[in-house]
């Protein structure tokens, strides 16, 4: 959610500081706002509601002194609606000289904040992060010790926060603390970063450091010390970052959205590179940290939105291929329904961010019974990798678009790999048929690239459809979340109801939803195979069509049966039935890029949403 940058350092504080904001927007957020030290030594917060380029045309018009020293932030409203005087920083202290920012939910706030008026504090918010601000700024006039002053403060805090917080009496003092919320530092030559993620700082530096749980952070120019809440130092791990800044800039792109499509070949071949071989032979050197993995008797995993789709697909995929029962659980329901985990059950747990809390909690929840925890995760340095006993990370570079689109082709390319090691460790299929799926699954980088040189017709149709008010999506086994992930797009996208149906329970109720002239787009499951659903789908076609449904499908390439009763069909390349979960979701992708394009709408940044949801 939030976006957090900190600056010390020789440069220019405002560029590095803006910079950082915005390559953080795709995270979400109503207002923005930065404070500084001067060169003479005084505080100075500029803050507005509103994107990014409302503060910048502030500056622009009563620029600020230069400063080597200064926080930055994002806010996505929580406490207190999108205003001015609700955006951070925050002052804290009678002459206002201490300025802080919050990423998070203070959940004991209330009680701390009828402390403060109770000794006379004047607040000019209504949001629970000027109440740290205050505490901070009381601690410190007591005792004289900044850092032993933050440190106090953030220990009563309860909930999830990153803070970040400078002062005018320390000109080269940066102070941080993270809990249940993200925060990393980056290393440069004479000059050092904060910020929510490492896209806050990679134009300057690859050369970072996760901030781990309950830990704080001494940021100055030439130094940086960690130690825990309790005082105890810490040696954080230092790791280099795999991507520069111009992986998240859009290379003449009309969206970030559309070149994260377009991005999709490169994704999924990064997922799969050194993982493969050329036989087809898998090995995920990843599993070397999971203790007798062979002893799992039940995989459960968790995650939330988009990415719970894709632990949909690896549920069948491991259970065809190895042989293990799997059930997918929502994260943020996990924890609360008392689930039944042991030593033998394994953790899959997928996020993009790596940062999701209802996904941590979960897996914090799990560990503490005994589990072990695999990942899927595509940022380096993330939480859910640390806490995690083994990660396999997708590599498939910054996605800065809300709405996720290569992220989530290369979560069901590790969910496949995944399937398919645990298949070769447990002997579970012949060896010539794990061979031969690891052979199709190196082909993948190239189907990706055949369907999206052929998409100008579901361009076309997404535009054609762009007035509609109402869109459904039908699918089975694997092509059922692959339609609610459809679904779930043109929700994000388009601000219009979508949904997405399994087609076999059509008959138990969906089918009332059937009128004339109702979109449906129908992903059609393979050909192959004796027990193919292929003709109990080309039935459902038959049965929405006779009511009038217009009907898209997303079919293989010479499925004459569906050609035949489909108002418009999609071709995709021919592959394994569950391999084309990931050729198939691009059509979807597309379709709804366009419809929410041709409405006028923002597809990266829709309404009320933010990329990583960092609090539960």
């Amino acid at each position: 959610m939030c976006g957090i940058v900190g600056y010390v350092g020789p440069g220019s504080t405002l560029d590095v500081l803006l910079g950082g904001l915005k390559r953080l927007e795709y995270r979400g957020y109503d207002s923005a706002g930065i404070s500084v030290i001067n060169q003479s030594g005084g505080l100075q917060t500029r803050k507005k509601a509103g994107k990014l380029n409302v503060l910048v045309e502030d500056l622009a018009g009563s620029p600020m002194a230069d400063a080597h020293i200064g926080i930055g932030h994002t806010r996505w409203a929580t406490h207190g609606a999108p205003t001015d005087g609700n955006a951070h920083p925050h002052l804290g202290g009678e002459h206002l000289k201490l300025s802080l920012i919050h990423n998070g939910i203070i959940e004991n706030f209330a009680e701390l904040k009828a402390e403060l008026l109770a000794a006379g504090t004047k607040f000019s918010s209504e949001t629970d992060s000027e109440v740290a601000a205050h505490l901070v700024a009381r601690e410190y006039e007591k005792s004289g010790d900044l850092t032993q002053a933050f440190r106090s403060v953030v220990n009563r805090l309860h909930g999830a926060f990153t803070l970040l917080c400078i002062h005018e009496d320390h000109k080269d003092l940066i102070l941080a603390a993270r809990r249940n919320s993200p925060l990393v530092i980056g290393l440069g030559d004479g000059e050092n970063f904060l910020g929510s993620d490492v896209a806050a700082f990679v134009e300057y530096t690859k050369k970072a450091v996760s901030v781990g749980q309950d830990e704080i952070v001494e940021l100055r120019a030439e130094s940086v010390s960690v130690s825990t809440f309790a005082g105890e130092p810490v040696t954080p791990k230092e790791f280099t970052v795999d991507w520069d800044a111009s992986s998240a800039s859009k290379g003449g792109w009309p969206s970030f959205m559309a070149k994260e499509i377009a991005d999709q070949p490169q994704a999924v071949g990064d997922t799969l590179m050194g993982r493969l071989a050329s036989d087809g032979s898998v090995k995920l050197a990843e599993f070397a940290g999971l203790d007798q993995l062979s002893e799992v008797n039940r995989i459960t995993i968790v995650a939330c939105g988009t990415a719970a789709y894709a632990g949909e697909v690896a549920k069948y995929a491991i259970e065809k291929w190895a042989k293990i029962p799997v059930s997918v659980e929502l994260a943020h329901e996990f924890r609360y329904r008392d689930p039944i985990i042991d030593a033998k059950t394994l953790i899959l747990a997928i996020s993009q961010s790596g940062e999701t809390m209802d996904t941590l909690m979960a897996v914090r929840y799990a560990k503490e019974r005994g589990a072990k925890v695999l990942s899927i995760c595509n940022t380096q340095g993330a939480t859910l990798a640390r806490e995690s006993d083994a990660t396999i990370y997708t590599h498939a570079g910054p996605e800065v678009a809300v709405a996720s689109t290569k992220a989530f082709t290369a979560q069901i390319t590790a969910g496949l790999l995944v399937a398919l090691s645990l298949s070769w460790l447990r002997k579970a299929m012949p060896e010539a048929e794990l061979k031969g799926l690891g052979k199709e699954l190196l082909k993948l980088p190239r189907q990706v690239k055949k369907v999206l040189d052929s998409v100008g017709h579901m361009r076309d149709l997404g535009k054609a459809f762009s007035n509609a008010k109402s869109i459904l999506f039908l699918g089975r086994n694997v092509g059922y979340p692959i339609a609610m992930e459809g679904a779930l797009k043109l929700k994000e996208l388009a601000y219009i109801h979508a949904e997405g149906f399994a087609a076999g329970e059509l008959k138990h109720g969906p089918i009332a939803l059937i009128e004339e002239g109702q979109p449906v787009i129908v992903v059609v499951p393979s050909q192959k195979g004796e027990d193919s659903l292929h003709p109990k789908v080309v039935s459902n076609i038959q049965e929405i069509k006779a009511r009038g449904a217009k009907v898209i499908a997303i079919a293989e390439t010479g499925d004459t049966q569906v050609d035949s009763v489909a108002d418009e069909v999609f071709h995709i390349p021919v592959t394994s039935p569950l391999m084309a979960s990931v050729l198939s979701v691009i059509p979807l992708q597309i379709f709804a890029l366009e419809l929410a394009s041709a409405k006028g709408l923002d597809v990266d940044q829709p309404r009320n949403l933010a990329k990583s949801v960092t609090v539960e």
